[in-house]
């Protein structure tokens, strides 16, 4: 019987020993798990904690400064949550979503608000530039001093740089041009260009064709060469000038500009081919300080019209050549049947860039599309290019004359005029005047 009882009493143990370290490995598997868990959970809250930090300091700010630039490169996250935790991944892309929606947003309303303003400043800009010409085409029918001329005429030339500043910021906050003309020859165009730009002097025209740009693209190309011209004449020596000729396609006219400036390198070229493109909204908080307008409105003007703009470094000066691509449907035939007159022979480039000569200083000529023919004159002496003719003296261009001879010549013309108009003889003026057309050879052109 004890026997028995004490095998009994055996298996009792054993079996509860078994049950015991069953359920301590099962407690000790369940505890391994929850530990995993927990540990997984939290790393689970610090990685989002991370990103989340990430985000707000780095990705949002990062993603407000890239906006308007196509070539931005965003931040990514620092973790692979698309992996670890999918269904935070798609809560983040779904955040920068919409705070890229909405600062785009508040930048376009910021952008378009400046743009407003500007164009409502600029067109008062115009406007009164309009006037001052105004007034100062007024003196000068009234003065015939040669010092008051030839203050005039320095005067004339910087409001006319100061209208095309104003014209070609109102046009980048999309207004138009704002004048019409009719059609002008190849030549005129260039030409009006290059009277609006502080180093006219430097710009040296080369051959003409018999081909005229048409009313509504005259006022826009005129401005696009303006600011190209400046730009070559801006970023290459005093000392060099920017040669301008003309070549024919079978679709059209080339109107190339080179300097010998410095070159652009790839990346500039890239960004200049971005605004001369005018596909992009110009963004006129990214144009530098001082801003700089001359590819970006050059850009919106050719797009808006249908021209091409490019650049590049192929210029064979060194420097950069622009060219405007005029297509056949911008042009005509030359108005009225009249020739382009020859462009100027080339010359060396004056050592102190003088103003420009105003509309009277030209005897009040214009071209048959309304365009200003600016008198090449400066306002300090200079003399006479040294270099000799090749063709005897004969072909010889006539030196430029000094700016108060030119003055004192252009008075005794406007005394001959008014003395024409009152009846009296042009020789009745007062002692020392020079009767008109005596003012001592062609003007420069």
């Amino acid at each position: 019987m004890e026997p028995f009882l004490f095998a009994t009493a055996f298996v009792l143990v054993a079996g509860a020993g078994i049950a015991t370290a069953v359920l301590l490995v099962q407690q000790r598997r369940a505890a391994d798990l929850l530990r995993a868990q927990n540990a997984g959970l939290a790393r689970g809250v610090e990685l989002r904690d991370r990103e989340l930090r990430h985000l707000a300091d780095v990705r949002l700010p990062e993603l407000v400064r890239s906006l308007g630039d196509p070539g931005a490169r965003f931040v990514g996250p620092l973790h692979d949550v698309d992996r670890e935790a999918p269904a935070f991944a798609h809560s983040l892309r779904t955040v920068m979503d919409l705070f890229a929606g909405s600062a785009e947003q508040v930048k376009e309303h910021a952008d378009q608000s400046a743009k407003s303003t500007l164009r409502a400043m600029m067109r008062a800009v115009q406007s009164l530039a309009n006037e001052q010409q105004l007034a100062i085409s007024t003196m000068q029918d009234r003065h015939d001093d040669p010092d008051v001329l030839a203050g005039l005429l320095s005067i004339d030339h910087m409001n006319a740089q100061l209208g095309r500043r104003a014209q070609a910021t109102a046009v980048l906050c999309g207004s138009w041009p704002g004048q019409q003309r009719s059609a002008s020859s190849l030549t005129d165009v260039v030409r009006g260009g290059t009277s609006r730009i502080r180093d006219y002097l430097r710009v040296n025209l080369e051959g003409a064709l018999n081909s005229a740009v048409t009313s509504r693209a005259v006022e826009p190309v005129v401005l696009a060469l303006a600011e190209l011209l400046d730009n070559a004449a801006r970023h290459s020596r005093p000392d060099t000038t920017v040669e301008v000729n003309f070549r024919s396609t079978h679709n059209g006219v080339a109107i190339m500009i080179d300097d010998a400036g410095v070159a652009m390198d790839a990346d500039e070229l890239q960004r200049a081919s971005e605004l001369l493109s005018g596909e992009a909204s110009v963004d006129i908080h990214r144009l530098g300080d001082p801003p700089q307008i001359g590819f970006a409105v050059a850009g919106v003007l050719a797009a808006r019209y249908g021209f091409r703009v490019s650049v590049d470094s192929r210029s064979p000066y060194g420097g950069v050549r622009a060219v405007v691509f005029v297509p056949s449907a911008l042009l005509t035939n030359v108005p009225d049947d009249r020739e382009p007159a020859p462009a100027a022979a080339p010359r060396p480039a004056p050592k102190t860039v003088a103003a420009a000569a105003s509309d009277k200083a030209a005897a009040t000529a214009s071209t048959a599309g309304g365009l200003p023919k600016r008198s090449r004159v400066a306002v300090a002496d200079r003399p006479p290019a040294a270099e000799p003719p090749a063709d005897g003296a004969d072909a010889a261009e006539p030196p430029a004359r000094p700016a108060r001879e030119t003055a004192k010549g252009l008075g005794a013309w406007q005394r001959g005029t008014r003395s024409g108009r009152g009846g009296t003889p042009p020789g009745a003026g007062a002692p020392g005047d020079e009767g008109p057309g005596t003012a001592g050879g062609e003007q420069r052109r």
